[in-house]
């Protein structure tokens, strides 16, 4: 895999080392990328980063596991989802690579939406 995927899953963890460990070990997946803050696990076909919570994990109530997809514009997407029965939330990020923001479906399930830069 070259880059960054443009589709998996990030989940949160308090203990990212061992998740890290269990995802490669139990399906083989090779370590993409290690940080403080995360681990980048995966293969050619699936990408899952491993994320210390942005906040304190609750023992109820709180999705540790959330999908990120890539859109060709952060912004027609968060036009869009109100309109789909979703929400756009708060906040954007961006590094070199992409810049990325949050939306909710109509459950609530919370996604990345990830807009790659040229």
């Amino acid at each position: 895999m070259s880059g960054p995927q443009k589709s998996g899953v990030i989940v949160y963890s308090n203990n990212i080392k061992r998740l890290s460990d269990f995802y490669t070990g139990m399906f083989n997946m090779t370590l993409l990328r290690e940080t403080d803050d995360f681990i980048s696990v995966g293969d050619s076909d699936f990408n899952i980063v491993i994320h210390t919570p942005p906040i304190k994990i609750p023992e109820h109530h709180f999705n540790t596991v959330k999908i990120f997809l890539t859109v060709e514009s952060l912004e027609d997407a968060r036009g869009r989802v109100e309109k789909l029965g979703g929400e756009a939330l708060a906040g954007e990020w961006s590094n070199p690579v992409f810049s990325v923001c949050n939306i909710s479906d109509p459950d609530g399930n919370h996604i990345q939406i990830r807009e790659f830069k040229l």
